[in-house]
Parts: structure tokens; sequence; C-alpha cells
């Protein structure tokens, strides 16, 4: 969420940058300012009133004792008077202060001097790409073909189950999507980041703080017997471990990470390009979440793209990484890298990682600061990144690492899968 005195001072910097998303809230921004004003306002008037209120309350008192008590009969009319004043100015208060924080969660965040302007996925920019894409041999198949072909991933049967968008993981599918779960987990904490095994559902509040809500696209699953939320993704519950703390400088970096399942009821996918792994409602993935000095959170984020670059580069799939335009960006993102492997029996680019930077726009909804050697409050900065989802990582090695005679595992993940082919 924005803060209310950086539109005040920035406003026309807020709209040009809302520009680069497509957005004209010049409107919106007036209505913003128009509410923290009489907000502001209001809170003068009602903490005038209790001042006076408070004065003439400690005055009875003292008429009492000094056996003026017409007087004191007057005054206790007028503090009555007051008080049902002081009601009505509370209620005005407590109704803008919701108005406002309301539009403010409508607003996106600002998105950086270095993202590029545009309308879609069509406008981002490729700004690295590496690997050799294989040739593959005559009759290769697509990832889904190959998972029934092999009996590792069976599609219909987790369509049985629940429906389309949840499949049945079997045999060694099942192991080497535990040894990559293992691996990217093993990456991450050989790099620093704190394990955390954490809730696969969220309440409300949580949902606030790292901006899945308000839902505006209806993508989160809601159980609405208990009003609470399954996890789009681990970046969720592992931010809002932090949620309401105040930190001390010296303890920055924060560094997690974390496995979970995660859940997308993915409204609006159709089409050949989401069958198979391409597009499901449950997959899982393995998250790396920072929470940095502002200072230091753009050189974090390159810190984080080279870290999953270095996981792709021991996994051997091609791939390249695209800064996002401001059309295609995530709502509460400053800066995003997506991190696309190439499908060869697809012929087309996978996406299997963003990693993004926050700056405030989280912190100031979870109110997650840190106490600089000044001893001020500050904002801290969040930044987040897929390392990696598994869904299209294992679409790629599927397809990429396939001959006539079986799939080949990657090396790297032999350790861990106990198995070297898929025969």
């Amino acid at each position: 969420m924005l803060q209310i005195a950086y539109i005040k001072e920035n406003q026309e910097k807020v709209i040009q940058g809302l520009a680069k998303r497509n957005l004209d809230v010049a409107d919106l921004l007036k209505e913003v300012l128009d509410l923290d004003e009489k907000r502001r306002s209001t809170q003068v008037d009602l903490d005038n009133v209790l001042a006076e209120s408070n004065k003439l309350s400690k005055s009875i008192g003292e008429l009492m004792k000094n056996g003026e008590k017409a007087k004191a009969e007057i005054i206790k009319e007028k503090t009555s008077h007051l008080r049902e004043q002081s009601k009505q100015l509370t209620e005005q208060l407590n109704t803008t202060s919701t108005e406002l924080t309301e539009k403010l969660y409508t607003i996106p965040n600002i998105p950086n001097d270095i993202v590029p302007p545009g309308k879609d996925a069509d406008d981002n920019v490729n700004i690295f790409q590496t690997g050799k894409i294989p040739t593959l041999h005559d009759g290769a198949l697509p990832h889904w073909e190959l998972a029934k072909k092999y009996g590792i991933i069976d599609f219909e049967l987790g369509n049985k189950i629940t429906g389309a968008g949840f499949p049945v993981y079997k045999g060694k599918g099942a192991r080497l999507q535990r040894a990559l779960i293992s691996y990217f987990l093993d990456k991450n904490t050989d790099a620093g980041y704190k394990e955390f095994q954490v809730p696969h559902l969220i309440n409300e509040a949580s949902g606030y703080g790292t901006g899945q809500l308000p839902d505006k696209e209806g993508q989160m699953y809601h159980v609405g017997i208990d009003d609470l939320y399954l996890i789009p993704t681990a970046e969720v519950p592992v931010t809002n471990l932090f949620r309401d703390v105040i930190l001390q400088e010296s303890e920055l970096p924060v560094m997690c990470t974390g496995y979970t399942p995660c859940f997308r009821r993915e409204a609006g996918s159709y089409g050949a390009h989401v069958r198979g792994l391409n597009r499901l409602h449950q997959f899982d993935k393995v998250e790396i979440v920072r929470i940095e000095h502002p200072d230091n959170s753009y050189k974090a984020l390159d810190g984080m793209v080279e870290h999953v670059k270095e996981i792709l580069n021991e996994l051997k799939l091609p791939y390249r990484i695209l800064r996002l335009c401001g059309g295609d960006m995530g709502f509460a993102s400053a800066l995003t890298y997506d991190f696309e492997v190439f499908s060869t029996a697809q012929d087309r680019w996978l996406e299997i990682s963003s990693v993004s930077n926050f700056e405030t726009f989280q912190t100031n909804r979870l109110k997650l600061r840190f106490k600089d050697k000044d001893g001020k409050n500050q904002l801290a900065h969040t930044l987040n990144g897929s390392s990696l989802a598994l869904p299209r990582v294992l679409a790629g090695i599927l397809e990429n690492y396939q001959t006539p005679n079986g799939i080949v595992i990657p090396e790297v993940l032999r350790s861990y899968t106990g198995f070297d082919i898929i025969d």
C-alpha cells in the first residue's frame, strides 16, 4: 500500500509511474487526498472536543467542592453535549478512515524507473538467455503424453478425485517431484536462507498484508465457513511471520525459504497452452523471501536473480530472463524478473519463476519496520522469488531430457532420486 505522505509529496510521479501500468489514477489520487484531509480535519475537531470535555469534567469536582452546584450542573450539561459530539466525530472519523484505506488498497505499487511501459507479456524485455536448446529425436512427445507413457503423472485420476488441474504423481514421478523440492531447499539453505514450514491456510489479515486481498480477480480459494484462504504461494505466510514486527537494523537482512503446495483458481485460463502441467490449480513451489534495508534491496534483488540462475544452470535447462513491463507486473511489485524455461516438445517458453522487489508496498500494510541507527522506525523492503515452481520445471525436464529409451534425470538430481532414468 502506498503511503499517504508519499502520494501527497509526489503526486505527479505517482500518476506517471502508474501510467506504465496503463492506469489513469489522477481522479483517484484526488479522492484519496481529499479523504485524508477530511480525516485529519475530523481528528483535529475530535481532539479539541475531547480536550474541552476533559477540562470541563475536571472543573465539576472543584465547583461541587466549593458548593457551586448550579454552575456544576450547567457544566455537566455542556460535557454531556460534548460527549455526544465526540461520539459523532468518532463515527465520522472511523467511516472516513475506512473509506480512505479501501481506496488505498485499490492502488497498485509504482513501477521502478527501469520498468518498461507496456500492455502485456508481448512488451516484456528479454535481458538474458542461455543454454542449448536440444534437438529431439523423431517421435518426441509433450510432457503430458510422456507422463502417461511412463506412468508417472495421472491427470485423469486427479480429475476423478478433485477436478481438472489437480494431478496425481506416481512412482518415479512422485520421487522426482520430491527430489526437486529437496534440491531446491538445500540450494536455498546453503545460500543462507533459513527454512520454515508454514500453514497452508491464511486469515484475512495475512492476505491484506502481502497484497493478495482484496482479491479482485477471485484467484484465491476461500474456505467460507472458517473465513480462511488457501495460500497462492509460500510468500504469503512466510512474509506474514513478520507482520507487526519491529526489527533491529543489525538483524537485516532476514532471509527465509519454504516449501508449500500452492492453490490458485486460475480463473479464465483456457486453451492448448494450459494442458498438462502448464497451468494447475494445485502445485508445489519452493519460495525465497527477504526483508532488506531500503538501501540494499536492489542489490539483494540482483543476488536473488543470480541464485535462481545458478539452480537452472545446474539443471542444464535452456532459459531466459525477462524484465516485466508495467502492464504485466503483479499488483504489489515495483520490479519483477521472470525466468522462463524452453519446452522443446511444445516449442514455447514456460514461466518457472518470478523474482520481485516490493519496496515498502507490503511492509506498509504489514507494519513491518526496523529501528535504524538513530533509533527511528523505518519501513523495511520485502522481496520474494520462486526457486522454483515445480510443474513447469518438471515439464521442461521431461521434455528436454527425453530420449528414445526413456527420460534421463539431470545429473544434479540423481543423488536425490536414487535413479538416473525413467523408463
